[in-house]
């Protein structure tokens, strides 16, 4: 199958001829602003399924929408006509098509083309009025706030938020493109359908801005995102594809000592810390026991030994570990613990614990084993 996709170098396109070939799409007639009339021709003859992605939304003259939306939408529903079995085709629209500015007139009149096509040619036309898109390679400082929010914040740049209170209706990329290819793969019926992409996510202004702060900081608190809430988890993919590509990483506080050393990785607000401790040969770390607070120890590197005593007895009991045969060593409480490096390299072991360390509460009791 051969699939046209038009506008294939915008925010809309990239992300769709990624996921088709990740699919086995591979027989795609890409179009951009850099196709030539013939190339344009010859795609349309040979087009067995149509995306129109293509569109004017940010001109310098109000007169380029009637060009760019209306007036290619009509070439290219005139060269696809010519075929002897016209395609199918997908339209990206706007909701702005519902309003009478000029970019929305010209969405609006595009849409009239397209539903005409579907009627004379009796194939199967999809039309969407995508509300606000969010995702990766979104162009910033552009037509999208949250490419923009998402740029500037990263950066430290300034941003401007005139009614905090202000609604966004958003919708994610990859549920945008999750739906295309539906279509593509189910059409069943000659009909015209005014699709709608699920879910969507109304935010407001200051409720956007406060979130997307707060990916920032966590580089500083090591603290995540609450990632079972869908909107939160998107918008936090979103806002990692848009960082300098010189600060994709950042610096961990190491608390070293004689011992070795110990380094908080993540804190999360239901979930827990992640911490990595690296122990020297033949030192011992811990002795300590806990009411409520429980971790989960994991030696990926070394070797050692965990020991473990519940408090109001006297019996030892050991765990021998290694990097060489993953395990994972459950702390309960109650009991007091110890983890001893038993080889002659440093030992790395990866530890949760439920809870943050909290240095009001810490809940955490000397005691030998």
């Amino acid at each position: 199958m051969k699939i046209l996709i038009t506008g294939a170098n915008g925010f809309v396109g990239k992300n769709l001829v990624a996921e088709l070939k990740n699919q086995g799409y591979n027989d795609l007639l890409l179009c951009d602003r850099n196709t030539t009339e013939a190339e344009l021709k010859q795609y349309a003859l040979e087009a067995d399924f149509v995306y129109h992605l293509a569109g004017v939304n940010r001109p310098k003259e109000d007169k380029e929408f009637e060009v760019g939306n209306k007036g290619f939408t009509e070439k290219l529903l005139n060269l696809l006509s010519q075929k002897s079995t016209p395609p199918a085709l997908v339209f990206s629209s706007s909701t702005q098509a519902e309003l009478s500015n000029a970019y929305g007139v010209s969405k609006k009149e595009a849409e009239s083309l397209v539903i005409s096509y579907g009627q004379e040619q009796t194939v199967d036309v999809m039309i969407y009025r995508f509300p606000n898109l969010f995702g990766k390679w979104c162009k910033p400082n552009y037509n999208s706030v949250v490419a923009t929010f998402c740029h500037n914040i990263s950066r430290e740049i300034p941003i401007q938020v005139n009614d905090e209170q202000a609604e966004l209706t958003l919708v994610y990329i990859d549920d945008v493109i999750a739906e295309l290819i539906n279509k593509l793969e189910e059409r069943k019926t000659k009909q015209t359908i005014y699709g709608e992409v699920s879910p969507s996510y109304k935010v407001s202004l200051g409720d956007l801005v406060k979130l997307l702060t707060s990916f920032k900081e966590s580089r500083k608190d090591l603290s995540l995102p609450l990632l079972n809430d869908s909107f939160s988890k998107k918008l936090y993919s979103t806002y990692l594809s848009y960082l300098p590509e010189d600060q994709f990483s950042y610096e961990l506080k190491m608390n070293k000592d004689y011992r070795g050393s110990f380094t908080e990785f993540i804190r999360t607000p239901d979930r827990g810390q992640v911490s990595v401790n690296i122990s020297r040969p033949g030192f011992t770390k811990g002795n300590h026991w806990h009411h409520t607070k429980n971790e989960k120890f994991l030696v990926v590197s070394g070797q050692g030994v965990i020991r473990f005593r519940r408090i109001d007895t006297e019996e030892v009991i050991e765990y021998v570990v290694s990097g060489d045969k993953l395990e994972v060593v459950d702390i309960p409480i109650g009991y007091t613990h110890n983890i001893e490096n038993l080889g002659d390299t440093d030992m790395v072991t990866i530890m949760w614990v439920n809870e943050p360390f909290d240095h009001n509460s810490p809940d955490t009791y000397y005691l030998e084993v």
